[in-house]
């Protein structure tokens, strides 16, 4: 069975997808995190993603494998675990500038697809019901506020020790959901088929509850 969980920046995709997956006894596929691996590369080696042959270039030298220990996903770019890296608010604005680049997004697509082909999944990103897995049984948009998807960011980072900027984090925010919705290549969007979920007064033991019980349900 295949779940497609997508929705914007913020919404709390990758946390409650994360939590439904190991109550359902599925695999966890954060695409996003393919995508900050690619960026963090591309950031690290400076390259102009706007040049065609530097960027298939830095593609070709891209090695992305997907690890999961005790139903946890790792992502390793080449031999180095880079989970923690790619969580930067530097390499995901970069991974939403990158990712609407027609040679990064068909470097991962195959890999995706053949996870969700070969495992139960529930799988999280901005195009996984509309693109990835348009045959998903169960499709669920997550959304929120601006104010509340920032404030949640904000928090994280304090507890990470930084000082961020409440007003700076909403305006990358709202640059971010621009981006992904009007990209030409897989626009964040709705599935014609998903259920709609706004989280933005609902806990995430809540929303995981509801997904839950929609995947029982199929």
């Amino acid at each position: 069975m295949n779940i497609a969980i997508d929705g914007p920046a913020g919404a709390g995709k990758s946390t409650i997808a994360r939590l439904a997956a190991k109550e359902l006894g599925f695999i966890y596929v954060d695409t996003g995190a393919m995508y900050r691996a690619i960026a963090l590369y591309l950031l690290d080696n400076k390259t102009d993603i706007y040049d065609e042959t530097a960027l298939k270039n830095a593609l070709d030298n891209i090695h992305i494998n997907i690890v999961y220990e005790a139903g946890v996903q790792h992502v390793f770019l080449d031999l180095q675990d880079v989970s923690t890296e790619i969580r930067s608010e530097k390499v995901g604005n970069m991974a939403s500038t990158s990712s609407a680049l027609p040679p990064v997004r068909e470097k991962l697509l195959d890999l995706q697809r053949d996870i969700a082909a070969k495992n139960d999944v529930i799988m999280d990103g901005r195009d996984i019901g509309t693109n990835i897995l348009p045959n998903a049984e169960l499709k669920i948009y997550l959304t929120a506020s601006v104010d509340v998807r920032a404030k949640r960011r904000y928090e994280e980072l304090k507890l990470k020790g930084e000082n961020p900027d409440l007003e700076e984090i909403k305006k990358g925010i709202e640059t971010r959901d621009y981006q992904d919705m009007n990209r030409d290549i897989a626009p964040l969007k709705q599935a014609d088929d998903a259920v709609y979920i706004d989280s933005s007064d609902l806990t995430i033991a809540e929303v995981v509850d509801k997904i839950i019980d929609l995947a029982k349900n199929k």
